[in-house]
């Protein structure tokens, strides 16, 4: 029940930082905006509760699909109002601070990728950069395609 709780504590600051992030980045800041937020945080800890609990080897976002589902289907009396509040979250104030505790997460093994050697370090900084330089190829040819530069 230990691990259910630091979950659940998680998801709070997550949902936390990104209301604030929804709030600076997008300017929407409601009591829908927040209601939104705690629905998000009360699927992903459900399923998280129910991957633990079912003895099945099921993935607990698998759960948490299911449960979005059926919470935001528009036939139940909920269902517009789940929609409507978690429409109000924008998905790259949710991704920033998931983004960021993975990157803190892979921080703390740095001593285990550092044991992979400077070839892994080379074969990295490639992909970095190899997708950086891609993105901005694929951004110039759209925004010339579109007549925007």
């Amino acid at each position: 029940m230990k691990n259910i709780q630091e979950y659940f504590l998680l998801m709070l600051i997550v949902g936390t930082v990104a209301l604030i992030g929804n709030w600076i980045g997008y300017d929407i800041f409601s009591i829908q905006a927040v209601l939104g937020m705690l629905v998000l945080i009360l699927i992903a800890s459900l399923g998280q509760l129910l991957s633990q609990l079912i003895p099945m080897k099921i993935p607990s976002v698998v759960y948490v699909i299911i449960i979005g589902i059926i919470l935001s289907l528009p036939n139940l009396p909920w269902g517009p109002y789940v929609v409507e509040w978690t429409s109000n979250i924008q998905l790259l104030a949710i991704a920033t601070p998931i983004l960021a505790y993975a990157g803190i997460a892979i921080g703390r093994s740095w001593t285990d990728f550092v044991k992979m050697g400077w070839k892994a370090m080379v074969v990295c900084l490639l992909v970095l950069f190899g997708t950086l330089i891609g993105s901005a190829i694929i951004a110039e040819v759209v925004l010339r395609f579109q007549g925007i530069i």
